[in-house]
């Protein structure tokens, strides 16, 4: 008869490269103990890889041995599962527009989930519960826009308005003006002010 880590590991092997392995989705195997502490035990083997509370991946095989996914694919895998919203955090946002040229040193990220940590090899990525209007228009520079204002607070908005007209699309400006209805007013107001100057 096969063991629970055998039989654990053919279901993973048969689930995509890029999926997320929790206990909840192997209990018809065994109880929710046995399982954990299989999963548990797989991740100390090396077989798997622990990324986060109970969340569990395989690593990736490549001709120079394995290795930890990237924070894409786990995240992506983490919003196909959860249907939660992850966007690039507000200081992430502010580099990729050119408002601040220093790197953050964290990686966080902002997520309409819990607050937690994933652990990706030896990169920790925290994960910030944030309210709706900041995770409005994901993975789009319109989106950047705003959580870019939300990072720098409403008395800067002036100062990043007047910097954002100078670099921002009309096809950016007009998604931003689109989303005012789901932002707070100074967001709002900030967004008029780059629509008069467009």
């Amino acid at each position: 008869m096969k063991t629970l880590s055998t039989r654990i590991l053919e279901e993973v092997v048969a689930l995509p490269a890029a999926a997320l392995i929790y206990a909840k989705r192997l209990l018809h195997l065994g109880s929710r103990a046995a399982v954990d502490q299989t999963l548990s035990r797989l991740a100390r083997r090396g077989q798997l890889l622990r990324v986060g509370r109970g969340l569990y991946m395989r690593p990736l095989e490549t001709r120079f041995g394995r290795r930890t996914p990237s924070v894409e694919v786990v995240l992506n895998a983490l919003q196909a599962e959860t249907g939660e919203t992850i966007t690039p955090s507000g200081a992430a946002a502010a580099n990729t527009l050119g408002l601040i040229t220093q790197v953050p040193v964290r990686t966080i990220y902002l997520t309409s989930g819990p607050s937690r940590r994933l652990r990706l090899g030896t990169q920790t990525v925290e994960l910030k519960h944030a309210s709706p209007w900041q995770l409005t228009l994901p993975g789009r520079p319109a989106g950047e826009v705003i959580r870019a204002l939300a990072w720098f607070g409403r008395e800067r908005g002036p100062d990043l308005t007047s910097q954002l007209k100078q670099t921002l699309s009309p096809e950016t400006v007009q998604e931003l003006s689109s989303a005012r209805g789901r932002v707070p007013t100074w967001v709002a107001e900030q967004i008029a002010a780059m629509m008069a100057r467009a």
